[in-house]
């Protein structure tokens, strides 16, 4: 019943009013015919002129610069597989969302019907003069390696397929810290990877160039156990086929200092994690599912340490912490390529970043009294606004230095002062407040409820698990006004402090006013007639803890709504 709730919340979010999760907005006025002469014909001729003179005109006259292609031929979708590319592009535009929330990147969401790698290379290269940066998603392997490949040496925009290193720089940099609090040295460490696709790779990759030794390494994909004599292996893979083909993964997790799984949940049994070295470290990261649940794993491991790619546990691994500032950094030094420098640079970055003091607005986000770097926060937090101040000129400092920025920065300290600029602190606290409301949500009292306005932010609230509204008024007019404007309030308590069904409440109500109220302006009768008022009725549902907060006053004057509240509740 829950999960067919959660599938008609996720279609109606996708659904409601505009269909799907983006729009184009214009940065320039288009109000009057000057504008529209100067955004169009006869004026947009003299921005065309001057690039066709100057190619590189095309960053100061267009949005190039600061515009990323979302692209996907819908063939390895999060954990839905080869669905196509019409089903990938719900995806795809909410890839583009976070580009623009966590970092102002705008984005073009591009979904290619075309299998074939050579044709899809040749396809996204036509596209080069469009995009400041391309961002390959959800493409099987092992074709994403050559499409990237063959991308990187025939562009000269910045691409990255984030399934490959968004997962590898995250968990890399969650790896160094581990590393640290459990005093081992990567170069001595054996790893056991369960996966071998795209982001598994591409981690060991990246592990590698940290000072990890590829003879520590054993992998298995879904055929069981990486050794040399398989036939059925890419050539990349043999440096790290160290197995022997009768190792299952209990044997290789025997003594073994370091778990990554990128495959499926529940592959990894409790007394696998006892058979471990000590001070493990395990970082599950299948989705939904992890290959063995955090409870799970400490519970037989007090030195363990351990992440997921899961929210509701500590150490989530989360792309999110990557793709938008490393595109921010390279977009902004008009970067030729996102190299291993730049990858490099942002693990050290998040690595850094988890190591320093959390801010009080951090804190609040999460619903913790102090966040310190430990087994429990070895990566920092997706809402920390400190992100984008710190892995972007990280990664645009990068790039500099290895000499793929076409564009330097001579002020760092401005671009970042410019960088805390672009999203505005608002929206920062906005998403702080939201997530710190949705993890403790509230019973939120609407006195207005036979108002449309209300209504729609009642569904809202409901929507966005923020907070439990409480719908006070005539239950069939409010009902009747919700079935009129499509606003689904299916479930939501309605009272009616006029109908007979609260005669009891109301009574109780007014008993314990007259208490309050008695020789202060209200007799025994006042105070049952009072009650029948919803904003008396709502603030008496907040002094007696049937109810957290009420909201009035959109239909009401301003003393007609404050009166019933310093009545009952005081200042």
């Amino acid at each position: 019943m829950q999960n067919d709730s959660r599938k008609q919340d996720a279609l109606r979010y996708h659904s409601k009013g505009r269909p799907g999760k983006i729009e184009v907005v214009p940065t320039k006025e288009a109000k009057t015919q000057r504008d529209l002469s100067l955004a169009y014909s006869p004026g947009v001729a003299e921005p065309c002129k001057e690039i066709a003179a100057n190619k590189e005109n095309v960053y100061k006259y267009t949005a190039k610069g600061n515009l990323v292609a979302v692209i996907s031929n819908g063939t390895a979708v999060l954990g839905l597989g080869n669905i196509g590319p019409e089903a990938s592009k719900p995806v795809m535009e909410g890839k583009g969302v976070l580009f623009k929330i966590f970092a102002d990147i705008d984005v073009f969401d591009i979904e290619v019907s075309e299998t074939d790698p050579e044709k899809f290379v040749q396809i996204v290269k036509a596209l080069e003069p469009t995009f400041g940066g391309i961002n390959l998603e959800d493409i099987k392997a092992p074709e994403c390696f050559y499409i990237e490949k063959a991308l990187r040496e025939q562009l000269s925009i910045p691409v990255m397929h984030d399934d490959q290193h968004g997962t590898a720089i995250i968990s890399a940099a969650a790896l160094l810290n581990a590393l640290q609090l459990q005093k081992k040295k990567i170069e001595k460490v054996r790893f056991v990877i369960n996966g071998a696709g795209a982001a598994a790779m591409a981690c060991v990759q990246l592990y590698v160039a940290l000072g990890a030794r590829a003879e520590n390494f054993i992998i298995f994909d879904i055929n069981g156990p990486l050794y040399r004599e398989r036939v059925d292996i890419e050539e990349f893979k043999l440096p790290f086929s160290n197995a022997r083909p009768e190792d299952t993964l209990d044997k290789a997790l025997k003594n073994a200092d370091v778990f990554v799984g990128l495959s499926i949940g529940n592959v990894v049994t409790p007394d696998m994690i006892k058979g471990m070295a000590k001070n493990p470290i395990v970082f599950a990261m299948a989705n939904p599912d992890p290959e063995i649940t955090w409870p799970e794993a400490t519970a037989v491991r007090s030195d363990i340490i351990m992440a997921t790619g899961r929210s509701d546990f500590p150490n989530q691994v989360n792309n999110v912490l990557g793709f938008p500032y490393i595109f921010r950094g390279a977009l902004d030094v008009r970067a030729t390529q996102i190299n291993e420098a730049m990858k490099l640079a942002a693990v050290k970055a998040l690595a850094e970043l988890a190591q320093s003091p959390v801010p009080d607005i951090v804190n609040l986000a999460y619903n913790a009294q102090t966040i310190t770097f430990g087994p429990e926060y070895i990566i920092p937090k997706p809402l920390d606004p400190r992100l984008l101040s710190t892995v972007a000129p990280a990664v645009a400092k990068a790039a500099t230095e290895s000499g793929v920025a076409q564009h330097p920065i001579a002020d760092w300290e401005g671009y970042v002062d410019d960088l805390n600029k672009r999203l505005g602190l608002d929206n920062q606290v906005m998403r702080i407040l939201g997530s710190k409301a949705r993890r403790d949500p509230r019973r939120i009292v609407f006195a207005e409820a036979d108002n449309v306005k209300i209504l729609k932010a009642a569904q809202i609230l409901i929507d966005e698990g923020i907070a439990y509204p409480i719908l006070l008024g005539d239950e069939t007019k409010i009902k009747n006004i919700a079935q009129a404007n499509g606003i689904d309030i299916e479930g939501l308590p309605i009272f009616d402090p006029r109908s007979e069904a609260m005669e009891p409440k109301k009574n109780a109500y007014s008993e314990i006013l007259f208490q309050k109220r008695q020789r202060r302006g209200l007799n025994y009768y006042e105070t049952k007639k009072v009650m029948r008022d919803r904003n008396y009725f709502g603030c008496m549902m907040v002094e007696m803890g049937d109810a957290d907060a009420m909201i009035s006053g959109l239909t009401k004057n301003y003393p007609d709504t404050i009166r019933p509240a310093l009545h009952v509740i005081g200042t």
